[in-house]
């Protein structure tokens, strides 16, 4: 940061990588030398450097891309990245690291809101609302039959968590209500207090041939990169249903489109995909998939608190204390 004419401190210079709800846009202009994305474009690494210029940070987001080689493009003067997400699987925090550049995240803001996503695919793929709605939308519905689009019910079914953590935790609370059994896989077992009477299984594999519904909520990291593969949805019930708001390549996408045009899974729930928006073009083919575009944080509230979460980070960095919520 360089000194304006009046001999103050000018404030520090943000660059906006994509254009961010109202209220986090007039709070990053007021505190900061704020350069917007107006035309709200995805940025290529090479673009992302070329606006970053000059720039002491960047409030990035999920969909950019910022791999060694972007990173490594940045300019010098840029020394924070803070990103409007949760996961940091789109950046290379080990270049980032290298570059002597803080990474920073938005955990904590955004759990309510995906849970409710996660249930909206449930119930979505459950009861074929695709199916549903576009016989509606198609002026196809020729009344009401006994036999017509016969989807399953929640109630009384088993809900397998995979990742028991704040979302899979909001996410099994909200299924209770349906008077669904709760059965969970997570790196530990939570205190009795928390499971509230959800079954606890060391290894995920075991709980699988259980799962009547399975909600998918742990982080892509090598590890659980296709996580769920072929071999894993065979140890599935038949005419199970799959539901995903984590990330698309936690799961084989091959191996889930052949268990959904088989039959051996009856339905999926997709607000993730891999090389999204690119998905792989199968899954809008199928009757059996209930698809979202990766809307699990989009509501006012939940996309304000993930901005100024992010906006508190550089807050902090520019004070030159520790960012809460560093995680490079």
């Amino acid at each position: 940061m360089s000194a304006n004419p009046n001999g103050r401190a000018a404030k520090p210079r943000l660059l906006l990588s994509r254009r961010l709800p109202d209220a986090v846009e007039a709070r990053a202009a007021r505190d900061y030398d704020a350069i917007p994305n107006r035309e709200d474009v995805a940025l290529d690494g090479a673009a992302l450097a070329a606006r970053a210029a000059g720039c002491d940070g960047i409030l990035v987001t999920a969909g950019d891309r910022l791999d060694s080689a972007a990173v490594a493009a940045l300019p010098e003067s840029v020394r924070i990245l803070a990103t409007f997400s949760v996961g940091t699987d789109h950046i290379d925090l080990a270049a980032a690291r290298a570059r002597g550049i803080r990474v920073t995240n938005t955990p904590d803001v955004l759990t309510e809101a995906t849970a409710e996503i996660a249930l909206l695919l449930m119930l979505g793929a459950a009861r074929r609302a695709h199916e549903g709605e576009r016989l509606i939308r198609e002026r196809a519905w020729t009344g009401w039959t006994p036999t017509q689009l016969l989807g399953v019910q929640l109630t009384g079914k088993r809900l397998a968590v995979l990742g028991m953590g704040r979302i899979g935790q909001a996410v099994a609370h909200r299924a209770r209500a349906f008077g669904m059994e709760i059965h969970y896989s997570n790196r530990r077992r939570l205190p009795p207090a928390e499971e509230q009477g959800a079954v606890f299984h060391a290894e995920a594999e075991a709980m699988l041939p259980l799962a009547d519904f399975l909600t998918i909520h742990f982080p892509l990291t090598p590890e659980t990169r296709h996580w769920l593969d072929a071999r894993r949805i065979a140890l599935l019930p038949d005419g199970a249903i799959v539901v995903n708001t984590a990330r698309g390549p936690v799961i084989e996408d091959a191996a889930l489109i052949a268990a959904l045009r088989s039959g051996k899974l009856a339905a999926a729930g997709l607000d993730v995909f891999t090389g999204e928006p690119a998905l792989d073009p199968a899954y809008p083919t199928l009757p059996n998939t209930f698809l979202l575009p990766h809307l699990g944080s989009a509501t006012i509230e939940t996309r304000n608190a993930m901005g100024f979460r992010a906006l508190d980070n550089l807050d902090a960095f520019f004070r030159g204390q520790e960012p809460p919520d560093a995680v490079a």
